[in-house]
């Protein structure tokens, strides 16, 4: 089976979090690259690219602070707060790898191709799964 492949897909660079598929996480951002990725996700009704940084401390991560291997997500909600950050809540959908950063000065953008799965899931499994997450 052929890997599904994404154009122009936002990123956001994750802090000291791994997002999996089906888990629903709420997240607090304040980075402006990071914000604009998730409005345009948002404006776009598009999937993001969920990936972690590879040093939490790095404040303006470049392609080779993130790692290239994340999840695709959807944002069920945001709200902007009073102090300029945002509170989202995200859910992951489906294992990804970077392929490709397109050029872009007010946030990140990628082409990204999804992962299948390397396990057989069968109900049990799906159910031990929700439990833990």
């Amino acid at each position: 089976m052929a890997t599904k492949t994404h154009s122009s897909v936002p990123l956001l660079a994750l802090r000291d979090i791994i997002i999996f598929p089906q888990m629903v996480v709420p997240l607090f951002v304040g980075r402006e690259k990071s914000v604009r990725a998730l409005e345009e996700a948002e404006r776009l009704k598009k999937p993001i690219m969920l990936a972690a940084q590879r040093d939490a401390k790095t404040h303006h991560p470049g392609p080779d602070d993130i790692f290239e291997v994340g999840t695709m997500g959807d944002v069920m909600q945001m709200m902007k707060l009073a102090d300029g950050t945002v509170k989202v809540l995200v859910e992951g959908k489906k294992r990804a790898r970077i392929k490709k950063y397109l050029e872009t000065e007010e946030y990140f953008l990628v082409d990204v191709e999804e992962l299948e799965e390397a396990v057989d899931l069968n109900a049990e499994l799906k159910a031990l799964m929700r439990s833990v997450t």
